[in-house]
């Protein structure tokens, strides 16, 4: 497996970032939000020097702020899809691994509104290109969420052949319970392209580093085996919570 962390949930700037990606051997996933955020950020091409000269790799996330390609208004949906047509031209200038992606929201729970939204994220999926590979992420977090189970995503992965799937284990947890992890792996294994780690209580997000919580890091280290993928950390605590995450994920904590 090819391991990373993310800068935004461990609160470093690139450059602290690069140091500790490099000195540990991992690639970082860039949060195209801040880049639309903050203007002072590198853009792709510098970045991607930045990176070649550390020896770093980078994975991305696409956008979710302020964002749903499943939204019903016809503008916020036409956004929304066009950011995201950006930050996949921004993860092939950097040289991506791979790109994460959101599904949807739809807070309206209407039934008309839900199929609608249904309606609005396949065809966003159809319509987007991809120059870099693109994962879909299991959320259920809230009640906002378009997919509510993990039959939907197989679903919608299903009618997408062209996607992988993301398995954010932490999530999993707050959805599905002790078990969620291996009920979306069990599900989705097949496809699987990337993985996001990090550790709660199962009932919020709390993005604590490995260990700090319920996951079960046994089975995750299991799944590690021989995955040939990308694994990004979304982990808080700062160059400490990457460090103790590592090692628990290598075995040597």
């Amino acid at each position: 497996m090819k391991l990373g962390f993310s800068p935004l949930t461990a609160g470093l700037s690139y450059h602290q970032s690069l140091d500790l990606a490099a000195s540990l051997g991992l690639f970082l996933e860039v949060a195209y939000d801040q880049h639309e955020m903050d203007p002072r950020l590198p853009k792709a091409r510098e970045l991607a020097e930045m990176g070649r000269v550390a020896g770093v790799g980078f994975t991305i996330h696409l956008p979710f702020v302020d964002w749903n390609i499943a939204s019903l208004v016809p503008e916020m949906q036409r956004l929304s899809l066009e950011r995201t047509q950006r930050a996949i031209a921004f993860g092939a200038e950097i040289g991506a691994a791979c790109g994460v992606l959101h599904s949807g929201l739809v807070p309206l729970r209407l039934p008309e509104a839900v199929a609608h939204a249904r309606q609005l994220v396949h065809r966003a999926l159809e319509q987007l290109e991809l120059a870099i590979p693109v994962a879909l992420e299991n959320l259920g977090l809230s009640d906002t969420d378009l997919l509510e189970t993990p039959a939907e995503l197989v679903e919608l992965l299903e009618a997408h052949p062209q996607y992988g799937f993301c398995l954010d284990v932490g999530h999993a947890l707050i959805q599905r319970g002790p078990g969620g992890p291996q009920e979306y792996h069990c599900l989705l294994g097949h496809r699987l392209l990337h993985l996001h780690l990090h550790d709660n209580h199962g009932q919020q997000d709390e993005h604590l580093p490995c260990g700090d919580g319920a996951v079960d890091w046994s089975w995750v280290r299991g799944v590690l085996e021989g995955f040939e993928g990308t694994v990004a950390l979304e982990v808080t605590g700062g160059p400490e919570g990457v460090r103790r995450s590592v090692a628990l994920l290598r075995g040597n904590p």
